[in-house]
């Protein structure tokens, strides 16, 4: 049976998710897969640093911005110089896991991985095998877009064109945004507000900022409920937020506190609104036909997501700060959702992903 390995990053939830997709598409094929985490790979003191100097750099405004645009998009020296740092430590812990797994595909789903990946294939370590780069920012930065990768795998024509700034000959397939699966069977709208306790005919929001929770969930989602809506509110895997939401839920009966929780199809068909962070959200929200309201909270890549994501339409941004987030909520709750996404199918995205596999002799 052929083999892939899957290289993701536990910086937020998103890579997880495509890896997950890459890694349920072949194996509905008749692959075998394993997923690692290269932020673990890195060491439990590296990861663990490397996690926190990032969680810092997005905690000061202006910081991951500057650092973002100025450094990691021209691939300025510091970027290029961190990227050889985290290098010289995966290229050992992954030169043992393919010389032991022997994959015939591998899939970098993390831009820490890209080059450590490409570094094995030119050396001709753990046999021979493709590399895949799956990126779903609408601007790749440097470090995605690096030599010796056989085929790059976006989800716009806008991030294609973005691969080719730096790879002008670069391999490229526009794919369709995979879903997680439930995604692509949600419950209705009625029965999903029937087992969260929604009313009906009640405006509903659902409330999110990825898997940190970023900005002032809390008090946003206090101020949303106590101006009309039912709010669901998801903390996401931040301990401290899901804390505060449930603190405001005894003085809100209309805000619905959730945790890090496997319902959100279910949140998110019986919202008419969802409120969030640019991200692979967004994707899962088009898919079910609700407007989108996106707080403009994560800097770098998540404001090139956010143009893009205004570009397609039937969404609107806010500043993080409650008083905006209500007053942008409450009007767009007035305007017209769109129809559910018609590419997003899980056969297209497998008829997609199958192809590129055909295009690097693995059909």
């Amino acid at each position: 049976m052929p083999h892939a390995l899957l290289v993701s990053g536990s910086l937020g939830q998103g890579h997880d998710v495509m890896a997950q997709a890459c890694a349920d598409t072949l194996r509905e094929r008749g692959w075998t897969t394993d997923t690692v985490d290269a932020m673990a790979l890195l060491g439990e003191r590296s990861g663990a640093a490397g996690e926190a100097v990032f969680r810092r750099l997005l905690g000061l405004p202006g910081v991951y911005d500057a650092f973002h645009f100025s450094a990691l998009r021209p691939g300025a020296r510091i970027a290029l110089l961190a990227d050889a740092a985290a290098r010289s430590r995966l290229v050992p812990a992954l030169r043992r896991l393919v010389e032991a797994q022997r994959p015939q595909l591998v899939v970098s789903v993390f831009a820490t991985a890209t080059s450590a990946v490409n570094r094995l294939q030119e050396w001709g370590q753990g046999g021979e095998f493709r590399h895949f780069v799956f990126c779903t920012d609408v601007t790749p930065h440097r470090l995605w877009v690096q030599d010796g990768t056989d085929l790059f795998l976006v989800t716009s024509e806008v991030a294609a064109c973005a691969v080719r700034r730096y790879r002008p000959d670069a391999d490229i397939a526009v794919l369709p945004a995979p879903l997680r699966q439930p995604f692509y069977r949600p419950p209705q709208r009625g029965a999903a507000r029937a087992e969260l306790g929604v009313p009906a005919d009640s405006p509903c929001v659902l409330l999110m900022s990825g898997s940190w929770g970023l900005g002032p969930l809390a008090r946003t989602a206090a101020s949303l409920a106590a101006a009309g809506p039912h709010v669901l509110a998801v903390a996401g895997r931040n301990p401290e937020l899901e804390r505060r939401l449930r603190a405001a839920a005894r003085r809100r009966p209309r805000l619905h506190p959730f945790g890090y929780t496997d319902r959100i199809p279910a949140l998110m068909a019986a919202a008419d609104l969802v409120v969030t962070s640019s991200g692979d959200t967004c994707s899962e929200a088009r898919a079910l036909g609700r407007r989108l309201l996106l707080l403009d909270v994560v800097q770098g890549h998540g404001r090139d997501n956010l143009q893009h994501e205004l570009e397609l339409g039937h969404a609107d941004v806010t500043s993080a700060r409650p008083a905006d987030v209500v007053r942008n909520a409450l009007a767009a709750l007035k305007r017209p959702s769109p129809d559910p996404s018609p590419g997003a199918t899980p056969e297209k995205w497998r008829a997609g992903f199958e192809e590129a596999l055909r295009r690097v002799g693995l059909g």
